[in-house]
C-alpha cells in the first residue's frame, strides 16, 4: 500500500503532466475554469477554501495556477487534494500514466 507521501508525489507528478498538457492546449485551462465555477456552486462547505484559493490562482492566470499545480510544498500537497485539473488528461491518458505509476513503485519495492 502506498505511504501518503507516494501518494502525494503521485498527484504532483500527475500534476505535472496536465500542466505540460495545458501548455501545449491552452484552451484546456477553460476547463479549469470550468470546475471551479461549478464547484464554487456545488462543493461541500469544507471543499470551499480550497476552491476559493484555485480561483484566485486561475484569476491570476495560468502560469500562478501551474506553478500551484506542480509546487513541491506540503500546502500544493494540501490544495491538489481539491484539483480543479480533474478532466485536463483523457482517460487514456490518466490510466498510462498510472499504470506506469505502478510499475515505477513495483520496481522501487524490488
Amino acid at each position: 500500500m502506498p505511504t501518503h507521501a507516494q501518494l502525494d508525489e503521485r498527484a504532483r507528478a500527475l500534476h505535472r503532466l496536465a500542466a505540460a498538457r495545458v501548455r501545449a492546449e491552452p484552451a484546456l485551462f477553460e476547463r479549469v475554469r470550468a470546475n471551479l465555477a461549478r464547484w464554487q456552486r456545488d462543493a461541500a462547505p469544507q471543499v470551499q477554501p480550497y476552491v476559493s484559493e484555485w480561483q484566485a490562482l486561475a484569476d491570476q492566470g495560468l502560469p500562478a495556477c501551474l506553478a500551484m499545480a506542480e509546487e513541491d510544498s506540503p500546502h500544493a500537497d494540501a490544495l491538489r487534494q481539491a484539483s480543479p485539473f480533474a478532466g485536463v488528461l483523457s482517460n487514456a491518458e490518466r490510466l498510462a500514466f498510472l499504470k506506469d505509476w505502478r510499475a515505477r513503485q513495483g520496481d522501487a519495492a524490488r
